[in-house]
Formats: C-alpha cells, sequence, structure tokens
C-alpha cells in the first residue's frame, strides 16, 4: 500500500474557521500497523490508515486532541 507523505488534519473548533494541521509521515507505525504522521513541532501525532481513518496519538501527558474531523491528503 502506497501511503500519502502528507495529510492535513481539519479541526472544527468553531463556528467561525476550522483549524488545519499539517502533518508529515513518519517511519513510524502505530499501534494499528498504519503509519505514523506528526506535525513539524512533534506535538500533532496521528496514526492513519489507507482509508483516511485517524487515530489520534498523545505525545504528552494530559494531552488530549479533538478528534479531526477530516484528513485530506496532499498532493
Amino acid at each position: 500500500m502506497e501511503y500519502p507523505e502528507s495529510y492535513e488534519l481539519v479541526f472544527n473548533e468553531s463556528a467561525v474557521a476550522d483549524d488545519v494541521v499539517v502533518v508529515r509521515r513518519t517511519e513510524r507505525a502505530g499501534p494499528g500497523g498504519c503509519p505514523v504522521y506528526e506535525d513539524d513541532t512533534g506535538i500533532v501525532r496521528a496514526e492513519i490508515s489507507e482509508h483516511g481513518d485517524v487515530r489520534m496519538l498523545a505525545t504528552g501527558g494530559h494531552q488530549a486532541h479533538a478528534f479531526p474531523v477530516t484528513a485530506r491528503a496532499r498532493r
């Protein structure tokens, strides 16, 4: 399976605007065996399946991410 190099994670934060975070594929695999993607800071980390299913991964204690509304592959 060929996975995209990067995705845009779209969080529906408010009625005014969505929050979009670009994540790039790492060399790691998540608990489900799919690639782990992370943003440039390393704070936002997610496992994304070939179907675009997203599992947010905590990068520190007490971290609770909002679930992304959409994961869009970047070309």
